[in-house]
């Protein structure tokens, strides 16, 4: 397939944000996609080549792109760096370079989208002393055939800058009509998303087979289920009102949540974010076997630092010790960890994905034997107010954040945010209501003690209509002198010399960095705001909204991807639920 005819599908769904027109360029794309094709055009249409929990990253850096145009067009690497200064996008920035190109290829070797996506594959492979100078000789090998439209796409998938406003339920909505002739078979295609995490894979079977063969997708052993989230409430009050006068609740503890995929000796860990973390806790892979007594299971459970001496849980940010490429056998023996088992989604070859929570938590019970290191989730059925807030004491005076509070008789719903879990914790007993998990988008130069550091930061949530990461505060306040340090060593890497073209703001930073990394904040309120982009014109035409007083937590949450920071709509619900709600007068 010409790769011509995929960019410039990517320059029309670039063109617009309106989701019915996206629909239909990505419905035309997809009809005129061999099938063989089709998984890897959906892949770069997430500006991905693999599944996330597979993680295979480009890892291209804007230098080495740019020695690649200047290589390629011949073009000296100061002019190319003064084009991408004056439009901010390295991509756009190649295609007018190539325009002016000084260099003749004699030879032009046909670029097709599998091509492309081989030669992305094997700069994605390559390691070691010589790694970049391969990377720039096969990035040099497209840009030499490709035109300037090409070449735009190409550089904008290897740069991850490929910004087309298009989420994963427009790509669904897009393959059922293309495939099926009918929108509302999106369902059908969620459901196998969900349960294979591989949106690739569901569309080549949907090309191949049909409907038909896209409802046969099963939860499989080594293939990471999308975790079911759950829906925040504020108060006992609330809890029961929302689940009535019997439900189950656990403690919320502050580690990280972890799937287990285990048969046998073989155990695969993947995160909240479906990253294969098994690197990290080498004692899980070795101790957790023994405590299984099933052939093979699919399980969730949270794996928290404890104080060794006490079994006392402790925070979260000792366990992001683990995250470590080197000596983690140090880290093991200096962080010791439990495991808390509080589901499980496959066993003995069948899905428990239909069971009720009572009927999984049964079955976990028996499935999982207690030790010093495996345990279940302290869980009781509640029937009031007085036994929540009784419950919810216990919780944190062991350690824990707070409550997750569950249905009964409710399956489990893969990849959904529903009403069956809900969360309640202590920070959610004050006006805001909750505790946010934003990304930095920008820093601002520290000054006095704070000098050689970014002393604020600008912070944004996600919009998931868009595809977006939109400006919600400025943050300088909560952090010790080790955090900033800690902060600043993370964000250096991500610095860029152009705000990305998925960041909305006005807000000029001292510094840019690519939206990837995402930390915890709380505040006195939400107010609405004419200067911040979060949730704009949603709740009032020319306001965003933005949070009054803001402060950091002392949480990075290195295990969540930036989109699943919260949510524009999550928000709003928020500005809704305050006891306040801000009038004109509170526009900062």
């Amino acid at each position: 397939m010409d790769f011509a005819i995929l960019a410039d599908a990517f320059n029309k769904m670039e063109s617009t944000r309106k989701r019915l027109e996206l629909t239909q360029y990505l419905v035309e794309l997809f009809e005129k996609t061999p099938q063989e094709v089709i998984a890897r055009i959906v892949y770069l249409l997430q500006g991905k080549l693999r599944p996330d929990f597979e993680g295979v990253e480009l890892g291209v850096a804007e230098k080495l792109a740019i020695r690649a145009i200047s290589k390629s067009s011949g073009i000296p690497i100061k002019k190319i760096e003064e084009e991408y200064r004056i439009g901010g996008d390295l991509g756009h920035a190649a295609s007018v370079i190539l325009e002016q190109k000084t260099q003749t290829t004699f030879l032009v070797e046909d670029i097709t989208v599998e091509r492309v996506y081989e030669t992305l594959f094997k700069i994605a492979k390559l390691e070691g002393a010589r790694s970049q100078d391969m990377k720039m000789k096969y990035i040099s090998s497209l840009l030499n055939d490709a035109n300037p439209l090409e070449a735009s796409f190409i550089l904008k998938i290897l740069l991850g800058t490929l910004r087309l406003g298009v989420a994963e339920n427009t790509v669904m909505d897009a393959l059922a009509i293309a495939f099926s002739g009918n929108k509302e078979n999106r369902k059908v295609l969620e459901h196998a998303y969900n349960v294979s995490s591989d949106l690739g894979k569901v569309a080549e079977t949907i090309s191949e087979k049909g409907i038909e063969g896209v409802e046969k997708f099963e939860v499989i052993l080594f293939n990471p289920v999308r975790p079911m989230l759950a829906d925040r409430v504020k108060s006992q009050e609330e809890s029961v009102e929302r689940l009535g006068n019997n439900f189950a609740a656990e403690y919320k503890l502050d580690g990280e949540r972890v799937q287990l995929h285990v048969e046998g000796d073989k155990v695969v860990l993947y995160s909240r974010s479906l990253e294969n973390i098994s690197s990290y806790y080498p004692d899980i892979i070795e101790k957790i076997p023994k405590s299984i007594q099933a052939d093979n299971a699919i399980l969730e459970a949270e794996a928290v630092a404890i104080n060794e001496n006490t079994g006392e849980f402790l925070p979260f940010q000792e366990l992001m010790h683990r995250r470590r490429k080197y000596k983690i056998e140090k880290a093991v023996t200096q962080y010791p960890i439990t495991v808390n088992f509080f589901d499980i989604l496959f066993c003995n070859d069948k899905s428990c994905l239909d069971l009720s929570y009572k009927e999984r938590r049964e079955k976990l019970e028996k499935i999982v034997k207690e030790d010093e290191y495996a345990k279940h989730i302290p869980m009781a059925i509640v029937n009031n107010e007085n036994d929540v807030e009784e419950f919810l004491e216990n919780s944190i005076n062991a350690g824990s954040e707070g409550l997750m509070l569950k249905m009964l008789d409710k399956p489990y719903q893969a990849g959904s945010r529903g009403s069956y879990w809900l969360k309640l914790k202590r920070e959610y007993q004050n006006e805001l209501g909750d505790s946010l998990d934003l990304v930095v988008i920008g820093g601002f130069f520290g000054k006095g003690r704070r000098t050689g550091s970014y002393g604020t930061l600008l912070l944004a949530t996600y919009d998931e209509d868009v595809d977006m990461f939109t400006s919600i505060c400025k943050v300088g306040t909560g952090f010790s002198d080790e955090d900033l340090d800690q902060l600043y060593q993370i964000l250096q890497p991500k610095v860029t010399i152009k705000k990305n073209p998925r960041i909305e703001s006005e807000m000029e930073a001292d510094v840019w960095f690519e939206p990837e990394l995402v930390i915890e904040v709380v505040a006195s309120e939400i107010t609405l705001s004419p200067i911040h982009k979060a949730a704009r014109d949603q709740v009032r035409k020319d306001a965003g909204l933005a949070l009054r007083f803001p402060k950091f937590t002392g949480k990075i949450r290195t295990e969540k991807m930036a989109e699943d920071a919260s949510t524009n709509e999550e928000v709003i619900s928020l500005y809704k639920g305050q006891k306040k709600v801000a009038h004109d007068k509170s526009l900062i």
